[in-house]
Formats: C-alpha cells, structure tokens, sequence
C-alpha cells in the first residue's frame, strides 16, 4: 500500500497520539513535524522517531508532504490552515475549524478553490462506540430518534494543562473546546440544525493557574464559560447541550439519544471505546451492547488516515470541512443567541458521513 507523506504543524500537548499516527494506519508516513518553537519539535521528533523536525515554512515547502495536520492553538487555526492551503497541500486541522463563522468560510472556499481536501477534528465519530451507536440507530433499536441530552461538565483546564491561557481567550471555552466531540457525534448521528438558542455566563472571571512552570499565575477569561444550547435537528429531534468550566462536581449522563421505541446511551464523544448501552420499551433495566466496530482505542488520525484513502479513492472523506463548518456555526450561534436573546437559524447544511465499514483489521480504514 502507498503511503501518504503526511506534516503536522503544532507540537503541543495532543501531538504526541499524531505523531505515532504512521505507526498506527498502513497508508501514513509522519514525515516531519514543526513548532514555532523548534526546540519542542525536535525534542517531539527524537521522542517519536520523526524522521524531520523544522520550521513551519520548511515544512510547508516541502514537495513530498501531501497533507498538513494543523495542531496549532485555535486562534491561529484558520491562519496555519490558508498558509497550507497556499503551499497547496491538503489540510486536517484539529477542532474547531476556526474560531468565527467568517475565517471558517473563508479557509473551505480557498481550499475548493484550489481542488484541496480540507478536513477537521473531532474524528473520535470514527471510532468503535460512536460507530456502534450509528448502526443501533440505523437499524432502528431505539424507533425514531425524538430528543437527546449532551452535557460536558469539568472545572475547567487550569490545574492540569501546562498552558492553559487559551482555555479561556476567544476560540476557546468550554463550547468552542469540548462543544465539537458532543455537536460532531450528534450531527453525525442526526443530521443538521435547522434553528438554536443558547444561554451563556462567565462564573469565574479570574483562573488561577495550578500546574507546574506557571502556577499561581492569573488567567483574565474573555469567553463564556458555562454554556448551554437548546437544537432542533431537520430530521425532527430536539436536543440540550450543557458546556461548562464551571463545575466541581455532577452526576448528569454524558450523551444520551431518546427514540420512539428506546434509549440510546452513549460513549464519551472524546473517546473511541465503549460502553454503549441500549434500554428498549418495556425493558426493565440496560443493557450492554458489544462494540460492532473497529478501532475501540485511542485513534487520533484516524480521520487523517481516511482522508488519505479518500483522495485515493476519489470519494468524500468522513471529517468533512461541510460538517466542521455547520459545528462551528452551531457553536457560534449559541452564543449570537445568548447575547441577542434571539432564536439562531444555522445557514450552513451538511450530510451525515458514511459510517465506517464493519470488520476492519488494525492499521485499515476501508475493506
């Protein structure tokens, strides 16, 4: 099998899984990887045995990457994705796409512009739960979907993360951070949003910073913290999404869908795995339900991998920069309703991508 040279731009704290991406699917090659710090990327490339690290316009000039993974913080998502696109290189950018509706739209038409795949994350959708998921719902387990519940509740990333500050600048919150693993599974699951509102607070607006090098430092928040969004999907179902930085402690359900004939309980969308449980009319209890799927471990660049079989294949790739963009516009209308108090209406559509095929051996993305 050919191998997809592949670059990833951005060596921060989700980089490492990336990075091991050539190791995990039979069609990549990691081929270099860059920082603005090139320290960080060549201490990441000796780590992982990258053959390259460099700057971002080295890598950007080289002829033999074919796609740029973009790892770089949010604000400068849209910016690092257009530089790719210029070089002429296909894009997979990690969640969310950009940080407003306007450089989003902006970086999709350079890239159809120039023939160019463009892909974003979440693409824990691909993975064995979700999957699973998908199949129980087309094959009618739970009847038709009528509702469901996503909250996303934590504290914030302060304490852990060794550089949290962009938590909390424009691009980031608990919605724009955590927001695309709940909006994407649903879209993927449910189709498109026809019409949103959202309610929004900042609870907190100082953080301290609690881990080590920048402890005790003070974070100034500039974006909602705790969020919530009520939306009505075009296929019929109504949904409640909570997104909070605010919260030491809760016991609500992760994500959950409720249908005509059942309920759906589903995985955390920022996993792979399982559990998936499944509680039918009648039934007194739920009930477990064995994953269908491949890929149940951690498999960032799975999406990566499947953009490179698609451009092979002539077909669509599952990370679709159509469905990133309708989560983005999902996200920012929350909060243009919260601040207008005014029901939001998505212009942005996209279909729900195919599901991934059953029985796929380890390093494979099609049969």
């Amino acid at each position: 099998m050919e191998r997809t040279r592949v670059g990833i731009i951005g060596c921060g704290n989700i980089s490492g899984i990336y990075l091991k991406a050539g190791k995990t699917f039979d069609n990549l090659e990691i081929a270099a990887c860059a920082d603005i710090d090139l320290d960080r990327a060549k201490a990441k490339a000796a780590e992982l045995d990258i053959p390259k690290a460099c700057t971002v316009d080295e890598l950007l000039a080289d002829r033999d990457i074919s796609i740029v993974v973009n790892l770089t913080i949010p604000r400068v998502h849209a910016g690092v994705c257009a530089a790719a696109i210029a070089a002429g290189k296909h894009v997979h950018v990690e969640k969310p796409l950009a940080v407003n509706i306007e450089s989003g739209t902006a970086v999709v038409k350079a890239a159809t512009d120039r023939g160019l795949r463009l892909g974003c994350a979440p693409d824990t959708f691909l993975g064995a739960g979700l999957q699973t998921c998908r199949k129980l719902i087309d094959d009618g387990w739970i009847g038709e979907p009528v509702a469901a519940t996503a909250f996303m509740m934590s504290h914030g990333p302060e304490g852990w993360h060794p550089d949290p500050e962009f938590f909390f600048d424009v691009g980031g919150g608990p919605m724009f951070d955590m927001g695309p693993y709940y909006l994407t599974a649903l879209v993927s699951l449910l189709g498109p949003v026809g019409v949103l509102s959202g309610t929004t607070r900042i609870s907190f607006p100082t953080r301290t910073i609690g881990s080590e090098k920048k402890r005790g430092a003070k974070i100034e928040v500039a974006v909602p913290t705790h969020v919530i969004g009520t939306l009505q999907f075009e296929s019929g179902p109504l949904a409640t999404i909570v997104t909070s930085f605010d919260v030491w402690a809760a016991n609500t359900p992760l994500l959950e869908i409720y249908g005509s004939e059942g309920s759906l309980s589903l995985p955390d969308p920022n996993g792979f795995g399982g559990p998936v449980r499944v509680r039918r009319m009648g039934a007194k209890e739920w009930s477990e339900v064995p994953l269908t799927h491949s890929y149940a471990e951690n498999s960032r660049g799975i999406g990566v991998a499947d953009m490179a079989a698609s451009i092979a294949a002539g077909r669509p790739h599952r990370c679709s920069a159509e469905m990133a963009m309708h989560v983005l516009e999902i996200m920012e209308g929350i909060h243009v309703s919260a601040s207008t108090e005014c029901h939001y209406h998505p212009s942005t559509r996209c279909t729900r991508p195919e599901p991934m095929p059953m029985g796929l051996r380890a390093g494979l993305v099609e049969l």
